[in-house]
């Protein structure tokens, strides 16, 4: 069995005028929800193998923060191609990983990731929101292949599905 998380980045900042999308940072309310949802992470014992994030300045914090409180010492693969990527580019990804690792974190954005999560899930999974995919959420899906090359869309169990606010 492979276990796929998809976690967004979390809450970015628009103080600075002019800063490029890719460059902006995470915002205060960011640097309170990255951690928290690390720290959830921890308690309930995910564990990545491996990390693939987006080079964005913001997903690369959201992983600092959460890689804080994570207990492993996953492999991490930072990709310019995830910033802003498509549902399609992200499975195309994740279909060409070996099958060496059984449990992989995307980090990135949204609708990308937000896409993604609702095209692999099976029909009836109502734990995804179809409507919003806030920052720093985390879904876990569930696919009964062991090769990453295997997965297709509707057929992910929806583990959990877990936003900053569910935490408080």
């Amino acid at each position: 069995m492979v276990r796929l998380y998809i976690l967004r980045h979390a809450k970015s900042s628009w103080k600075t005028e002019g800063l490029d999308d890719f460059d902006r940072p995470i915002n205060a309310r960011g640097r309170k929800a990255a951690p928290a949802m690390g720290y959830y992470m921890q308690q309930h014992n995910i564990q990545p193998e491996l990390i693939l994030c987006s080079a964005a300045i913001r997903a690369r914090e959201t992983l600092a923060l959460i890689l804080a409180a994570l207990d492993g010492e996953p492999t991490i693969e930072i990709e310019k191609g995830l910033y802003l990527a498509s549902t399609e580019t992200l499975l195309d990804r994740l279909r060409q990983l070996d099958d060496g690792p059984n449990a992989v974190m995307l980090i990135g954005h949204n609708p990308g990731l937000h896409d993604l999560a609702l095209l692999m899930s099976a029909p009836g999974e109502e734990q995804v929101s179809a409507v919003k995919y806030p920052t720093a959420a985390l879904t876990e899906l569930a696919f009964k292949g062991r090769r990453w090359s295997d997965i297709s869309p509707g057929t992910g169990t929806v583990v959990r599905f877990v936003t900053p606010r569910s935490l408080t």
